[in-house]
């Protein structure tokens, strides 16, 4: 072994037997580019985002609003709220464009106490043309429980606009029919759960898989020196709170996230038709098959010729312009036979499709022709 420093060379002499063993060594060290945080492969129950919606309105539009005539339910929603304020308008004729009725979406995450503030999104429901400048009035937004947990108000951000010319045309970039409000709503009540009161806690794993439910427990037991960990099912591992966390649940939550495995994943071959897009896992494997992709082009040209009357043709007829067709078939002469040995990996599956010279459509009928042959170990997901 040789050691290069900026002073001068420095030679060490390292046993076979030792320098052998530290190969084996390496070898068998995890790949840390290949394991991934708890945090990100698992979630906590009871720490999950919630969903909210509502119905509202939004005025102060430039006459980009909805036409009341062609939606009911924003002269509804505007008479009912003139009624609460005290103004009645059911027997006038209101022709306004300045109003439109929205649908009012948010997430409330975890842990969202009364008082603070999340941001909402906001999108046209009727005929409204722009939502630039438009003001989003007082707006409850309810869960699926139909209770109240916010309530939404303020100016509409809109980044896409409509310009549009005296003849007609117009130009739209991207959607000015949504908008945005930035810490909009002000969260009225909050969702009760309190990590102190656990007992136990349970991770569900985003893709469910045993192998990686396992190594989860496995870890959490290392770390915590005692067994209070284990796998029920292929997405959910529960963990007993020792005693030592009993009043610590949150310092115990942030030591398990931290803690890195390796999650395993079943061999899966994702082909989009559409795209013509083909996504292989790592561990897709291909028994031995011998594959041939025809090369069959058809080719047709068009050649137009002048028809011309005989001599003896009615004084009626006149020169023509007729299409002449030729019809080409070549089978190629660069047909290829690749033989694909037993067990190959990923990286040997897509050489050897790519020594076919085929596209990606191409290679996607190949990969089901293989599957139907029962010589793909993998799954096959089409789109």
């Amino acid at each position: 072994m040789t050691v290069v420093s900026s002073f001068a060379v420095i030679r060490i002499q390292v046993p076979r037997a030792i320098l052998a063993a530290l190969v084996v060594l390496a070898m068998s060290i995890p790949r840390a580019d290949a394991a991934a945080r708890i945090k990100d492969i698992a979630e906590f129950d009871g720490i999950r985002d919630n969903l909210l919606i509502g119905y509202g309105l939004v005025v102060g539009l430039n006459g980009t609003g909805d036409t009341l005539n062609n939606s009911p339910f924003t002269r509804q929603s505007l008479e009912s709220m003139l009624e609460r304020l005290g103004v009645n308008t059911r027997d006038g004729n209101a022709s306004t464009k300045n109003i439109a009725a929205v649908m009012v979406t948010a997430t409330l995450p975890p842990f969202a106490r009364q008082g603070t503030r999340i941001d909402v999104s906001v999108s046209s429901l009727g005929d409204a043309q722009n939502l630039l400048g438009g003001m989003l009035l007082v707006t409850p937004l309810m869960a699926a429980d139909g209770e109240v947990y916010a309530v939404a108000q303020g100016q509409v951000s809109v980044a896409g606009f409509t310009v549009r010319g005296a003849s007609g045309g117009n130009i739209t970039k991207g959607v000015p029919t949504a908008g945005r409000l930035s810490n909009g709503a002000i969260v009225e009540r909050e969702i009760g759960f309190e990590l102190a009161d656990l007992d136990r806690l349970t991770l569900s794993l985003r893709n469910p898989d045993l192998t990686t439910a396992r190594r989860i427990a496995q870890a959490i037991n290392a770390m915590l020196d005692i067994p209070v960990s284990r796998a029920t099912d292929p997405a959910t591992v529960v963990v007993t709170i020792p005693e030592s966390y009993r009043d610590n649940a949150v310092g115990l939550l942030t030591d398990i996230e931290q803690l890195r495995v390796e999650p395993d994943q079943i061999a899966r071959v994702v082909v989009d038709e559409v795209s013509g897009t083909i996504v292989m896992g790592e561990h897709v494997r291909v028994s031995t098959v011998a594959i041939a992709q025809g090369n069959l082009t058809i080719r047709i040209t068009e050649t137009p010729q002048v028809s011309q009357p005989g001599a003896f043709a009615p004084t009626s007829a006149t020169t023509q312009i007729v299409q002449r067709s030729q019809l080409e078939v070549d089978e190629g002469d660069d047909r290829k036979l690749v033989v694909l040995p037993e067990g190959v990996s990923l990286q040997e599956l897509v050489d050897g499709l790519n020594a076919l010279g085929v596209g990606p459509r191409d290679i996607i009928s190949i990969l089901q022709t293989i599957k139907a042959a029962g010589a793909l170990q993998a799954d096959l997901e089409i789109l």
